[in-house]
C-alpha cells in the first residue's frame, strides 16, 4: 500500500457512516488457483455503501501515464456483468434484496492528471456504448486534493467541499 491509498481509505471510512472498507480487495471471475490472466484483480479497495446499496470498485494511481489504470477499466468494462456477479458470489451480497446491489468504479488521481483521465474514460465509454444495458457505468473521479483530511469533517461525516459527478 501507498501513501495515497492510505489518504483515500481515510477518506472513505470518513466521508459516510454506512461506508465499509475491504482494501487490497481480489476478485476472480471464475474461482481458480490460478485464474487465467485477465479475469482477475486486485482491487485497491471495495468500498461498500449500506444506504446507497451501491459496491464502489476504487482505483488509486498516481502515474503520470495513468496507462494501467485505464486498461484495468478497460478489461473492467469488456467483464462487467461477470466482475458483478463475482462480487456478489464471493462477498454473500444478497441478490434477493428488495433493492439490487450497483456497482461503479471510483478512481482517485491527482488533480494534475483530471483532464487526461477524463479524456481517456471519454474514448473508453464510446467503445462500450454499444455493448447493450450491462455495461459499466461511468467511473467516478475524484482528486487526491478534494480527499484530503482536511476537507472533511469526522465529526458530523459530512465533506467540508461539494462536488459536482463527474
Amino acid at each position: 500500500m501507498d501513501y495515497y491509498q492510505g489518504v483515500v481509505y481515510d477518506y472513505l471510512q470518513q466521508c459516510d457512516a454506512a461506508m465499509f472498507i475491504k482494501a487490497e480487495c481480489p476478485i476472480q471471475l471464475e474461482r481458480a488457483k490460478m485464474p487465467p490472466k485477465g479475469t482477475s484483480w486486485i482491487c485497491d479497495a471495495m468500498a461498500i455503501n449500506i444506504r446507497e446499496h451501491t459496491v464502489y470498485l476504487c482505483e488509486v494511481s498516481y502515474s503520470k501515464t495513468l496507462h494501467a489504470l485505464v486498461r484495468r477499466l478497460e478489461a473492467w468494462s469488456r467483464e462487467w456483468p461477470k466482475l458483478c456477479n463475482a462480487i456478489v458470489r464471493d462477498y454473500l451480497l444478497s441478490e434477493s434484496e428488495p433493492v439490487p446491489w450497483r456497482f461503479q468504479p471510483w478512481v482517485f488521481v491527482p488533480e494534475t492528471l483530471r483532464p487526461t483521465l477524463t479524456q481517456r474514460l471519454a474514448a473508453l465509454a464510446s467503445s462500450s456504448s454499444s455493448a447493450g444495458t450491462d455495461v459499466m457505468p461511468a467511473p467516478k473521479v475524484y482528486s487526491f486534493e478534494e480527499v484530503g483530511p482536511w476537507n472533511f469533517t469526522p465529526y458530523n461525516l459530512t465533506p467540508r467541499f461539494t462536488k459536482p459527478d463527474a
